[in-house]
């Protein structure tokens, strides 16, 4: 592991705010049955933005990181060969059904697997895209870490996320709904550099997504080598 990637154990903040995989799963069984109708309206523009960055991207293999109930999955190319994985049950067994019933016969895997150590073989995907799931596992960074991993050198990672305000009311409110982390199952006063150190974030973007710039689209090329 690169000194440059410290485990959440070794970062004060995270160890105040961290959800172990336990809180996830809760969190998410509990929104599992409202998510399309509550989260999906919000996260739509977002949520498009990305998987059109997807498809754009050079590449056929595809790695969906918190693919929960499979909202994103009609929307990208046929020609994009898609795994999706999430830590909730619940959430994957809507994701199965919506491919039956849309015959997205280019999804090939949906798997209940940890984000952080997902089991796939080095360099096995073009393309990784984690939405809305930077803030949810117990250590970022080592999430950063296996997509750099699964993902080929010269491959695209995405990452669509809400991140902190750097200041103002909107960064008070932020804090102030951090306590209630656990029943939320994401951490509302998450900052960018929680998830890619700065030493790592060379070619890095980052741009608003509506609605309100509340999540941002973050883009880099993986410059790991296989």
């Amino acid at each position: 592991m690169s000194d440059t990637f410290k485990t959440a154990s070794a970062d004060p903040l995270a160890a105040r705010s961290n959800l172990d995989a336990d809180a996830v799963r809760a969190a998410y069984r509990r929104w599992a049955g409202v998510y399309d109708a509550v989260f999906g309206a919000i996260s739509a523009p977002a949520r498009r933005a990305a998987v059109a960055a997807v498809n754009q991207a050079p590449g056929t293999d595809v790695l969906e990181v918190g693919v929960g109930t499979g909202l994103a999955l009609p929307l990208y190319l046929r020609e994009k060969r898609i795994t999706g994985i999430d830590l909730s049950a619940e959430m994957l067994d809507r994701a199965r059904i919506r491919v039956r019933q849309q015959n997205l016969t280019n999804v090939d895997h949906l798997l209940e697997l940890d984000a952080e150590d997902t089991g796939f073989e080095s360099g096995r995907f073009d393309i990784a895209v984690a939405m809305f799931v930077a803030s949810v596992v117990p250590n970022p960074r080592k999430l950063a870490e296996e997509l750099r991993r699964v993902v080929r050198p010269g491959g695209t990672i995405l990452f669509v996320n809400h991140f902190a305000a750097d200041g103002g009311p909107v960064a008070w409110v932020e804090r102030a709904m951090a306590p209630a982390s656990r029943a939320l199952g994401w951490h509302p006063d998450f900052s960018i550099d929680r998830l890619i150190a700065p030493a790592e974030a060379v070619g890095l973007t980052a741009r608003p997504m509506r609605p309100f710039g509340l999540f941002r689209l973050v883009s880099l090329v993986n410059t790991t080598p296989a």
